[in-house]
């Protein structure tokens, strides 16, 4: 069970980055760090949740390794 949600944390992390990733490169964006100087918040939240998601999948991952 724990491997299978740490899987999906994983696999979802990965597509919140693909779209972050996306995002970074958007027009609204760009013209956000033209202005701004900084990104929209929806590309920050978009890459913080992937890395959040992912390492969090990586620990269970682990975790439930080692308990074997």
């Amino acid at each position: 069970m724990i491997k299978a949600i740490s899987l999906a944390l994983i696999v979802g992390g990965v597509v919140l980055l693909y779209f972050g990733g996306q995002s970074f490169h958007s027009f609204a964006n760009d013209m956000s760090r033209l202005f701004t100087g900084a990104p929209t918040n929806k590309t920050i939240l978009l890459i913080t949740g992937g890395v959040i998601a992912t390492i969090a999948g990586l620990t269970g991952l682990a975790a439930s390794s080692r308990k074997r």
